[in-house]
């Protein structure tokens, strides 16, 4: 169905009454003529504008319209236009078969017979909007067909994210399972066995000596249970933007020795005791217990996964921010995983096979640093270590994340 669309007609003659005559005999609405009194005239306007039809008059001076339409079918602007020729010369002269060797569609004979002019040009004026037309119906499939492959894309990249989702909620439903059972399997067991000395009067297992060990062994699966809970409840407050960041004078040193102290058991069962290097005061502005936090899981990280050598833990002010790292002598992690065990739920492979673990930790950590306004970063390769780096300003620049 043809658009609505001007067509454009040009006209060429060196006689100024052939080109109001034959202009007269071709307007019409929805057309605009445009006269040339000579070849060159003509090449400035094909170059200007698109025309639906050229009528070329043959015999003009400088340059005739056979040698107009030559240059017009050596360009690719023009090459396409139809071609119209009009003569005042005798048939005996040939010129219609020269017209139609020049590519012209089709020869005209002066005097013009008006209706017949009128008519050709009608059929070339409806073959352009049809062409035209034809080419917007074109362009607007092309367009739906790149809209089309756009939304398959995008369903398809949804499809990989949704199940990528559902993959990470079984994922995370399994470990949640076996992380909670392990420490009340263990309790569970605790109980059985107790249950049983009791059954059969025999106190010795529930001498004083050996109660603060019993206890201990109870604390720390409890301690386990909650720390698991506690991290599921930080990613929930997390992603509800819930999570409270309550910022307060803070010494970072200070509370680094108490890290390093409350974890001084757990590194004398792996290996040698942390190292810490930190000055006699780094004051802040911070969330203590949420850098504690922070500082805690870097290095039981270091313990789990250092292979029982030694940890270090160093804190220093830098102007005006606090640096505070924990660098292990592990296997270290490879430059492709740098990224992606800062995500919920991943870890790299070699942590799966050494400790259990949600994957929970190293996000959370970041979570709470970027809250302060700060970063976090990693400098590893296999083989080699890793150091975690938290970089944080002296204040915390957000009061809530």
């Amino acid at each position: 169905m043809p658009i609505d669309v001007e067509s454009k007609l040009l006209i060429v003659d060196d006689l100024p009454d052939n080109l109001l005559a034959l202009e007269a005999l071709i307007r019409g609405p929805g057309r605009s003529v445009y006269r040339a009194s000579s070849a060159e005239q003509a090449l400035a306007l094909l170059l200007e504008h698109e025309f639906a039809l050229a009528i070329l008059d043959v015999q003009m001076p400088e340059m005739n319209g056979f040698e107009l339409a030559e240059m017009m079918r050596g360009t690719e602007r023009t090459r396409h236009i139809p071609i119209i020729f009009v003569s005042a010369a005798g048939r005996e002269m040939n010129y219609a078969f020269k017209g139609y060797e020049s590519g012209a569609v089709d020869f005209l004979q002066k005097p013009l017979d008006a209706q017949m002019v009128s008519s050709k040009v009608s059929v070339f004026v409806d073959l352009y909007r049809h062409r035209k037309a034809l080419k917007h119906e074109i362009d607007a499939l092309a367009a739906s067909h790149r809209r089309q492959e756009a939304l398959v894309q995008q369903l398809q990249c949804t499809q990989r994210e949704l199940e990528h989702a559902v993959r990470m909620r079984d994922d995370f439903m399994s470990m949640v399972s076996h992380e909670l059972r392990t420490p009340l399997n263990t309790l569970y067991l605790e109980t059985q066995v107790r249950k049983l000395h009791l059954s059969k009067n025999n106190t010795a297992p529930f001498a004083p000596e050996r109660l603060p060990a019993m206890i201990e062994r109870d604390q720390r699966q409890i301690q386990n249970m909650v720390r698991l809970i506690d991290d599921m409840l930080d990613v929930t407050r997390m992603r509800s933007g819930a999570l409270s960041i309550q910022p307060k004078a803070t010494d970072l040193a200070l509370l680094a020795r108490g890290v390093v102290e409350s974890l001084a058991q757990q590194a004398e069962a792996v290996g040698p005791p942390i190292r810490l290097v930190a000055p006699a005061g780094v004051p802040g502005v911070w969330d203590e217990f949420r850098i504690e936090q922070v500082l805690t899981n870097l290095v039981t990280n270091a313990l789990r996964y250092g292979g029982g050598r030694q940890v270090e833990v160093s804190v220093r002010q830098e102007g005006e921010r606090a640096r505070m790292s924990v660098s292990d002598q592990g296997p270290g992690i490879a430059a492709e995983d740098h990224a992606r065990i800062f995500e919920q739920f991943e870890r790299t492979d070699d942590s799966r096979r050494q400790a259990p673990g949600l994957g929970l930790g190293l996000y959370i950590a970041r979570q709470i640093v970027r809250s302060h306004g700060g970063e976090i970063a990693l400098e590893s390769a296999p083989g080699r270590g890793a150091t975690f780096s938290v970089n944080l300003p002296l204040r915390a620049e957000t009061p809530a994340a």
